[in-house]
């Protein structure tokens, strides 16, 4: 180690630089990338091939320094793929994609090499280690957020959705994508990518990269056992047209043991051609799957290759894993490059792909979209005919369809079965066979996988990279779904761009699932939107019938940034509201639908979530009425609105901040009376905003379990929600 001088501005913070690097006379005195091109000339290249070492090793360097920093984080998953990494952005490629949260500190390295993290001041090595782990810095795990990378990282199994959606809407860009070992574990990596090939044969402009290192986070992964043919097989057998494979120990000069090697520790000109391989498996991979085959591309090599430790060993740092620990000050000696290396690798980055991710990455500007003017409605008169809410919306999804032919629906549930038949007779399920029966042919707009996690994904993905979609699915099942969902959600109140909402269908609730018993009741998965309610963008709404889902529905549609459930019945309801009171709902989170005057000054308040709830809800009106009590049913439509503004993070969203919260003038006019009763066919966690306000004398009627039951009416009575319950509670509380 030397003490350097005419050190780059952005290596402040570099604590070691080496005096000289073999091969630098003859590799490195001009940039791979030439001046006024966006890729190297050739993979065979030997100056490109030294400079792909160069700037793994700095990715390296980088990953290391910056965990250490803060004696946290995830540098050796990422350690074992870097010499990938860096090969894509020397051919060009930077719409970089990955399933590894874990990675983070990686690709936080590898945007902050070609100045993306500058639009975050971060300017060089030091502000890269002060601001990593840290609140408004750079998260712990990925986030859509972070200038040049395209889509948070945290849960296992999810940025395949992201390179596939992305593949989809810019044809002609390759979504590369990282895929660990240890997530490979996860059922819907490999399903997701089988489902989606079935429906978009012609979009394989993603290519998964499998980070084949031997090891997990604690132990050695499960696929470790797997012979290099069988893992090959297994992605054959899988549909993937092209298996790509690279190998480190066929490279290996140091008779390193175990199947799994460090390509760190080859003699140069070992390294020259594992690194040859690399790029030229890299360039060879991505023109296949830009050229229209199912592609993978699968990178062999030991976890922790170029870091501090080996293995499992390597996964994370612990208290006391600082810059000047031995061996972490020994694996940053290790790494280390000359300041004019350094500059080097620089210049490359910047030249790549025409610029910095920050300003060239297809997330970061916003997706051109058609503009829905005119949304057209069909407003059923009060009182008259029973309708099918579901339907009412599946006609504004076919106008939304056929006005945005990139919009998809997604339902593992099916259509049909949901009372949305009309979105597949108009917008076509997307199949290889095409099937006038089923409404189903290649070219299509619904897409029907029995998967939740394929249609959550795709549907969530997509709205994140700036597209709409509508995901439905029955709430009994929908769960399956949720991870990938949250994940978006979040993340989007944390984009620089504004984007379409991710909007959801949730219906054949719990009390429409009687014959089907307990395994399709299942309405608890509202707690976790209830739960989400606090986040700050996140709307729950409940239409009250045909009408009122219209016009949720409606407004979903011209939100941004947000995440909006609909949960709807598909059974034949009565009308009891106009599309302007629901309208006015929306605003003011419930609207009054029927209040009958006290003639003694008595009554009893009624806050009602969903419609089939309002049947049991108007009997105890009846009740109360004849024995002198009044009584005021309101419809809870958007229960968010009822919170207080205290209650709520919608100040630290970042986009589309929403602060409208019904005031406590009107929410006394609107709830105050003697009792106050609470009543869903779902989670009670619903109606903690009104609960939490309310200062009237108050209980709640709520799901309790499943059953086999003939009819909604009979589970209500299952699990207590009744109008004979409704009248005696009240008595009680207004004594």
């Amino acid at each position: 180690m030397t003490v350097a001088t005419n050190i780059p501005a952005f290596c402040q913070g570099i604590k070691h630089f080496k005096e000289q690097l073999p091969g630098f006379e003859q590799y490195g005195q001009s940039s791979a990338i030439a001046e006024g091109q966006t890729a190297i000339a050739s993979p065979t290249d030997k100056t490109a091939v030294y400079q792909t070492i160069l700037a793994a090793d700095a990715l390296r360097y980088l990953t290391l320094h910056i965990t250490a920093s803060k004696q946290s984080g995830h540098p050796g998953g990422f350690a074992s793929i870097a010499d990938t990494i860096a090969a894509l952005v020397m051919l060009g490629h930077k719409n970089i994609v990955t399933e590894v949260g874990h990675h983070a500190p990686g690709f936080y390295s590898n945007v902050f090499l070609d100045t993306s993290l500058e639009t975050m001041d971060i300017n060089n090595v030091q502000d890269l280690g002060d601001r990593f782990r840290e609140m408004h810095g750079l998260l712990g795990h990925l986030s859509g957020q972070i200038p040049g990378l395209l889509s948070p990282a945290g849960p296992l199994g999810q940025g395949q959705h992201f390179a596939m959606a992305g593949a989809k809407l810019h044809p002609g860009v390759l979504f590369p994508v990282t895929i660990g070992d240890g997530g490979l574990g996860e059922p819907y990596i490999m399903s997701s990518f089988g489902h989606f090939n079935t429906a978009f044969p012609k979009v394989t402009n993603f290519l998964p990269i499998l980070v084949w290192n031997g090891y997990s986070q604690e132990h050695h992964s499960m696929v470790s056992t797997k012979t290099n043919e069988e893992m090959i097989a297994y992605w054959k057998g899988n549909g993937f047209a092209e298996v790509i494979f690279v190998n480190a120990k066929d490279y290996d000069d140091t008779n390193q043991p175990g199947d799994y090697v460090n390509s760190t520790r080859f003699s140069f000109e070992a390294r020259m051609a594992f690194t040859q391989a690399i790029l030229e498996a890299t360039d060879k991979a991505a023109k296949s799957a830009l050229g229209g085959k199912l592609t993978v591309l699968i990178v062999k090599q030991l976890k922790g290759s170029g870091v501090h430790k080996d293995g499992a060993q390597s996964h994370n740092l612990y208290p006391g894993d600082h810059v000047d620990k031995d061996y972490i000050m020994a694996a940053l000696q290790q790494r280390a490059l000359t300041p004019e290396a350094w500059q080097l690798v620089r210049n490359n980055y910047l030249r790549s792909n025409g610029g910095a991710a920050a300003h060239t990455a297809v997330t970061e500007q916003e997706y051109s979209i058609p503009d829905l003017s005119n949304i057209p409605l069909e407003e059923y008169a009060v009182g008259g005919d029973k309708q099918v809410a579901t339907t009412a919306m599946g006609a504004i999804a076919v106008y939304v369809g056929q006005q945005d032919k990139n919009f998809i629906v997604a339902n593992a549930d099916g259509n049909a079965a949901s009372g949305i038949k009309n979105i597949n007779t108009a917008l076509k399920i997307i199949h290889p066979t095409t099937d006038e029966i089923y409404f189903q042919q290649p070219e299509g707009q619904v897409y029907e996988p029995l998967s939740e996690d394929a249609c959550a994904g795709l549907a969530a993905a997509q709205a994140l990279f700036g597209a709409r979609t509508l995901w439905c699915s029955y709430e009994s099942f929908a769960v399956n779904g949720l991870p990938i969902w949250q994940t978006v959600t979040q993340a989007m109140t944390e984009l620089r761009r504004t984007t379409p909402s991710t909007i959801t269908l949730f219906t054949a609730g719990a009390l429409e699932q009687g014959r089907n018993g307990w395994t399709h009741q299942r309405p608890e998965i509202e707690n976790y939107f209830a739960g989400m309610m606090r986040n700050g963008n996140i709307f729950p709404l409940f239409p009250c019938d045909a009408n009122s889902i219209q016009a949720c529905y409606e407004w979903a549609l011209g939100t941004k940034n947000k995440g909006i459930t609909i949960t709807a019945s598909k059974s034949p309801l009565a009308i009891r509201t106009t599309l302007e009171q629901t309208r006015e709902g929306l605003a003011k989170g419930g609207i009054v639908l029927q209040e009958i005057d006290p003639p003694e000054g008595k009554c009893v308040v009624f806050a009602v979530i969903g419609d089939m709830t309002l049947i049991p809800t108007f009997e105890a009106a009846e009740q109360l009425k004849s024995q002198g009590i009044g009584s005021r049913i309101i419809s809870i439509i958007n229960p968010r609105r009822l919170y207080r503004p205290t209650d709520v993070a919608w100040d630290t969203c970042t986009r589309e901040q929403d602060g409208d919260f019904l005031n406590d003038a009107e929410f006394s006019a609107m709830f105050a009376g003697n009792a106050l009763i609470g009543v869903t066919g779902g989670s009670s966690a619903m109606l903690e905003p009104v609960m939490l306000r309310s200062n009237s004398k108050r209980d709640v009627f709520a799901w309790k379990r499943g059953e086999t039951a003939s009819s909604a009416t009979q589970i209500m009575e299952f699990n207590g929600i009744t109008a004979d319950n409704f009248v005696k509670r009240a008595i009680e509380l207004i004594g």
